[in-house]
């Protein structure tokens, strides 16, 4: 993998990652742009009584909005329209986001753009692109992680206008927190207090219950066991788990790291057999990984892909138990879903 950094007309940073030596990225962005100044625009504040870090970011009110096809600021510059990569070609790119919900000593925001094809979608993708996607998040959670301030990663993918998405090319977002995020803070404390109870660890303990029962496993691997959860909270959620378990993607196994893009792509491929509509599935593809600081020890990497559809013409809001108190009522059996999911894999 070669990666080449620059610098945009403002001097946030972008990062080109090519499977080859020979591209050349580093061209130069001639947008007549102000130097960046949403630094000192994002605010971190703890809800007093649930301990919450909530993020408060009001300059992104004005962030592109569903721009039309040509005017894709996600796509390569051309002669006549820079965009936010200036390069006319590229495999991958990562850059800072324009309109960062954490920036300056509050973390960063960067978007990754999967390919330069707008009409494209990450389950159209070969495994040659997939890896490098999942090059690219490994770089950038090591390389953020040992950033002063930086308490976790968080590399994820929010796809089609039923989620909220305002851009449609295909990309993703890796956000830096200065602190732990609140589920993950969650998961940490009953993890922690299975170990006190048990000695065991709760991931390898769910993980090898998954395998053991088996109705709710969607496809294993050599390396990889996706499942839904016996508690699922979505219509169809998959969780995805290397065999082996690490806290984090750079700590990931050789041989894991190999089988992903096929299992990954295997994955996001049967979401959009789901459902007898012409357009792909919106989902939430989420990787969750262990904190730069405590918590490593006992954290499993894993990946959480879920959708709001929850039949061809419905889709699952949050209504008032779930926005409201934060319990979640599901419409379809774990087992169901699992049935699903396994009758539309691949040939």
């Amino acid at each position: 993998m070669k990666r080449t950094s620059t610098r945009l007309a403002d001097g946030r940073e972008i990062l080109y990652y090519d499977t080859g030596d020979g591209a050349a990225r580093a061209f130069p962005d001639t947008r007549p742009l102000d130097a960046s100044t949403t630094a000192g625009n994002s605010e971190v504040r703890r809800d007093p009584l649930l301990g919450d870090r909530v993020v408060i970011a009001s300059h992104r009110q004005g962030r592109t909005y569903h721009p039309p096809a040509e005017a894709c600021p996600l796509c390569p510059s051309t002669r006549g329209r820079a965009s936010e990569i200036p390069a006319p070609d590229y495999e991958v790119a990562v850059f800072e986001n324009r309109f960062p919900s954490l920036a300056g000593a509050t973390g960063r925001c960067e978007v990754i753009c999967f390919t330069p094809d707008h009409g494209t979608s990450f389950a159209e993708l070969d495994e040659e692109r997939a890896a490098l996607v999942l090059a690219a998040w490994t770089d950038r959670t090591a390389e953020l992680s040992a950033r002063a301030g930086v308490q976790q990663v968080y590399c994820f993918e929010n796809r089609g206008t039923e989620i909220g998405v305002t851009l449609a090319h295909p990309h993703g977002q890796i956000y830096a927190f200065p602190f732990v995020t609140p589920r993950t803070t969650r998961m940490l404390a009953t993890v922690a207090a299975h170990r006190e109870r048990t000695g065991g660890n709760l991931f390898e303990e769910v993980l090898a219950a998954e395998r053991a029962e088996g109705a709710r496993v969607v496809l294993e691997t050599e390396h990889w066991t996706a499942f839904v959860p016996y508690a699922a909270r979505w219509p169809y959620e998959v969780h995805l788990y290397p065999r082996h378990r690490v806290p984090d993607l750079p700590a990931l196994g050789d041989g894991a790291r190999a089988e992903f893009p096929r299992v990954y792509l295997e994955l996001l491929r049967r979401f959009d057999r789901l459902f007898d509509r012409p357009e792909p599935t919106p989902y939430i593809s989420a990787w969750h990984q262990a904190p730069a600081g405590e918590g490593r020890a006992d954290f499993a990497l894993h990946l959480e892909l879920f959708t709001i559809r929850r039949t061809a013409d419905k889709l699952k809001y949050l209504a008032g138990t779930e926005s409201g108190m934060e319990a979640y009522m599901n419409d379809v059996r774990p087992e169901d879903a699992a049935a699903r999911l396994r009758e539309v894999a691949s040939a």
